[in-house]
């Protein structure tokens, strides 16, 4: 490492090079650095605007899983027919579903080797079992805690080699330069220090400068008011578009019914022990039981309860007669009638005895083989899942399953789009390497658990690619850096500049309204259901937000929160904008036709129906904005790209373009031994 400053619109910022810079302290990131180093990529670092923050750390499930290829039992399975099942997700690329397949297994074996403790019988198999889009059982788990796990062993590695970390740094851009051959490449990274007070020595922001930047930043959860992403997950993909890295898939969200205070998905046993469904009033009044409303048979209101535990996330497929219906009928009580909804184990559904003979046959056999057929919700998931009961038990702040019922929502989960990459996570940016949920690998459906997969195996290949192809690339000398940085740089000083003397001047701050307004906008207009009227008025509205951010803003320069978010807002602004404009052009190129976990409202579509008895196939008597079309597939080939457009010289919201292309094949390679043995003397077979 070598440390300059460089001056630019008044601030003396320092300037630290390196070989490679994760942005990222989640699994992903961190199985990036340790690659890194150990292919010999030892000047790497890390950057991160909380290490004990984000997704990997602090979030899961009753069973949170990963998926990999299947290492038990005699059940069939092989690298390309788990590429297959990744592939028939629908808008994914099979090149990339054929890596994830292919190194699935070596990603998770490094875990187990450092200590992750997937279960594994005597004989050492490691056993596994089946989890949602997932027809074999390739799904693994330590329990609530596996990504978290995975985290703290990564970690302690990283830690081993010595590797530095800069902490409290909020991303402002990715600094880029012309390539030479009509596109950008990476030279640096400007970054907000959060920690650093007003009134310090030494400078706020700090420049990393290097050819080699791993994006492993998370979802852009901060888009989303209603989340069950933990508390502190943001996301920096606005930084990305502003740099003119394109996105892919990003209409395709995933949602699915979660608590909210604590955040926590409520899937799983919290499901399958069938607990009551309850909505009020928001003083808590008026106590109903709102499924019976729309779902009156006792045995159906069951089972599809008891379904949405592997059943879990939205399904647009399971909503005209499944068990996505409960999704939508929490949807209507939040959204539609302002109610709050809560689930209660307390007590049975609908009356106070379950009447286990009338719930469906895989129902009755899973409880009856539990042990779990008798009892109320909360005694059967002690019985079931006792660390299910003590997790939220153990929360801050807690809540006691068996004194008092559970808030939930239908909350944004996962994003199943991301940033473009290619089979080696390179972006269309030169040396931009998007990871983990950062990136666009997913489609419109995934097998659970794929996440964090897919996550392991980008990063062991970009740093496979980068260690072969990129370890030696230069930096721009310092005149030529400072002349490619020197625009975006002053962008974002003069930005800090205005928005506080505007501030201390009024002696007042906006910048965490904005942060409301934008949230709250996405979550009512571009969540779980979606009319596109609305969404193209949110677009609009998104985009003045964006456009008369710089001059309307203010943030206290004293508070080192206020100072952050001022930076972050304009990444949630600008991600929000660009995803808006994708899901705006994508109700019209698909006619408003549905697909994933999302109902795009459509007028001459059909509503959910009742889906039992004489009449199963009667409509629901449910609100018109539930009217929708299956798009039957017929996106699944191809796949939405996104760019971001912005003119540096009026500083405008920018423009959103879109353009479709067919889908990578599964790629047919040759694998006579003797031909890729040769290849892979030769250059290793990275290309």
């Amino acid at each position: 490492m070598n440390e300059t400053t460089l001056t630019i619109a008044g601030h003396d910022v320092p300037v630290v090079t390196h070989q490679a810079v994760v942005v990222g302290t989640g699994a992903a990131g961190y199985c990036a650095a340790e690659r890194l180093y150990d292919l010999g990529v030892t000047d790497v670092v890390l950057v991160s605007d909380h290490i004990n923050g984000g997704t990997s750390r602090n979030a899961g499930s009753d069973k949170q899983t990963y998926y990999k290829l299947t290492l038990s039992g005699g059940d069939p399975d092989s690298v390309r027919e788990m590429a297959q099942t990744l592939f028939e997700g629908g808008a994914v690329d099979g090149d990339t579903a054929l890596v994830e397949a292919a190194v699935s297994a070596q990603g998770f074996l490094h875990l187990c080797d450092l200590g992750v403790p997937f279960p594994r019988n005597k004989y050492g198999e490691y056993i596994g079992y089946k989890t949602d889009h997932d027809p074999r059982r390739r799904a693994t788990s330590i329990g609530p805690y596996t990504s978290k796990s995975m985290v703290e062993h990564l970690q302690a590695s990283v830690e081993s080699k010595g590797i530095r970390t800069y902490d409290r740094c909020r991303v402002v851009d990715i600094l880029t330069a012309d390539d030479g051959k009509g596109g950008r490449k990476v030279v640096g990274l400007l970054v907000l220090r959060t920690d650093v007070q007003d009134g310090a020595e030494e400078s706020r922001f700090l420049v990393l400068r290097t050819a080699n930047l791993v994006y492993a930043t998370g979802g852009p959860a901060g888009i989303y008011s209603n989340r069950v992403y933990p508390n502190g997950q943001w996301g920096a993909s606005g930084a990305a578009y502003r740099a003119g890295v394109d996105g892919k898939n990003l209409t395709e969200w995933q949602f699915g019914l979660a608590s909210t205070n604590p955040k926590w998905n409520v899937s799983g046993t919290y499901m399958q022990v069938l607990p009551r469904f309850v909505s009020t009033a928001q003083d808590g009044s008026d106590e109903r039981e709102f499924l019976s409303e729309a779902i009156p048979d006792y045995g159906r209101q069951l089972s599809l309860i008891f379904l949405k535990g592997y059943q879990w996330p939205f399904d647009i497929r399971k909503a005209r007669d499944g068990s996505s219906l409960i999704d939508l009928l929490v949807y209507r009580e939040t959204v539609l009638r302002g109610r709050k909804v809560y689930l209660d184990f307390r007590s049975n559904p609908v009356q106070p005895e379950l009447d286990a003979s009338k719930l469906d046959k895989e129902a009755y056999e899973y409880l009856e083989q539990a042990g779990a057929l008798t009892g109320t919700p909360i005694e059967r998931l002690r019985h079931m899942n006792e660390p299910a009961y003590q997790f939220y038990l153990e929360k801050n702040p807690g809540v006691d399953l068996e004194k008092e019922m559970l808030r939930i929502d239908l909350c944004a989960q996962h994003n199943n789009g991301g940033l473009v990459m290619d089979a080696w996570w390179r972006s269309n940016v030169e040396g931009m390497f998007p990871i983990g949920e950062a990136d666009g690998v997913h489609g419109v459906y995934r097998p659970g658990g794929t996440g964090l997969n897919a996550g392991q195996v980008a990063a062991i290949r970009a740093a496979t690619y980068i260690a072969a192809r990129r370890s030696d690339a230069a930096t721009l000398d310092d005149t030529a850096f400072e002349a490619a940085v020197a625009n975006r740089a002053k962008e974002d000083f003069d930005l800090f500049d205005t928005a506080t003397a505007r501030a201390a001047q009024s002696g007042a701050e906006n910048v965490h309204q904005y942060m409301k307004n934008v949230q709250e906008l996405m979550s009512a207009k571009a969540g779980p259901v979606r009319q596109k009227d609305e969404v193209d008025a949110a677009y609009r509205q998104v985009g003045e937000w964006l456009d008369e951010y710089e001059s309307t803003v203010s943030a206290n320069a004293g508070s080192r929160r206020s100072v952050d978010r001022l930076f972050l807002v304009r990444d949630i602004l600008t991600t929000a904008y660009v995803y808006l404009g994708a899901m705006a052009e994508y109700a019209d190129h698909a006619g408003n036709t549905s697909r994933g976990s999302v109902l795009y409202t459509n007028p001459e579509g059909d509503l959910p129906v009742k889906g039992y008895g004489d009449d199963p196939d009667t409509p629901l008597d449910m609100e018109d904005i539930f009217r929708f079309k299956l798009d039957g597939g017929a996106y699944n080939g191809v796949t939405q790209e996104t760019r971001f457009s912005q003119d540096s010289d009026t500083q405008a919201n920018g423009t959103v373009s879109c353009s479709w292309r067919p889908v990578h094949p599964i790629p047919e390679d040759d694998d006579f031994f003797e031909n890729v043995w040769r290849s892979y003397r030769e250059n290793g077979n990275i290309d």
